[in-house]
């Protein structure tokens, strides 16, 4: 049967590391098995630990607006499958539900004390992976844009996340940056409106409810 130190050994991330390193990595590390079909975490759950596969199959997925489910990848052994969003907080925001394929077994290591071991007295390396977490965030926005929001989710998305650019295109030129007409725009914005989620003064638009637009996009509404 797997054991913890050789599970951590199997996996590329902590190759070559020293003998230290490894009994550091050891002692803040969990060995969990899991039966076929089981949920490893849904979408929009937190999780203070960094988890790897060390054994098994992970299917990866997200639900769209219409209850379907959105294959996106296979996690495969010894890889990592956490995806990080912030280095500063010590909870990791679970981007999309994580379904075991076949019996398997994770790896879960402490996240607060990871970093405290390894990543804060060494500010280039986390410097490094702030920006491959950015570059991962802006992935995830196209994924959530393209294959799992409808009309109105991309319309309250963009206007969180990016107002200033949709103030400054004409209309059309959104809608095309959505992928949606021009006309479907129209009525999304003079629902908000109704609804008080924005205003619109001389074509711009104004955010009146901030928490009422993020419940859009995030299942709320």
């Amino acid at each position: 049967m797997l054991q913890i130190r050789d599970a951590i050994k199997n996996i590329t991330l902590f190759q070559n590391i020293t003998e230290e390193a490894l009994e550091i990595i050891v002692s803040i590390s969990a060995l969990i098995r899991y039966q076929k079909d089981s949920i490893l975490f849904y979408e929009s759950d937190f999780s203070d630990q960094l988890i790897f596969l060390a054994d098994g199959l992970l299917k990866v997925y997200k639900i769209d607006k219409f209850n379907n489910e959105i294959f996106l990848y296979y996690v495969y052994k010894n890889s990592m499958i956490s995806e990080l969003s912030n280095l500063e907080e010590n909870t990791i925001h679970c981007f999309s539900n994580a379904e075991f394929i076949e019996d398997s077994a994770i790896l879960t290591i402490n996240f607060k004390k990871f970093k405290e071991y390894f990543l804060n007295d060494n500010p280039i390396i986390k410097n490094f992976i702030k920006e491959l977490i950015l570059k991962n965030q802006q992935l995830q926005c196209i994924i959530n844009r393209e294959l799992v929001f409808d009309a109105i989710s991309k319309v309250a998305f963009m206007l969180i996340n990016d107002l200033q650019v949709f103030n400054s295109l004409k209309r059309h030129e959104v809608a095309v940056l959505l992928h949606i007409q021009p006309e479907t725009l129209s009525r999304v914005l003079q629902k908000l409106q109704r609804n008080g989620v924005i205003e619109i003064d001389k074509g711009r638009i104004l955010v009146s409810k901030e928490n009422e637009l993020k419940k859009i996009y995030n299942g709320g509404v």
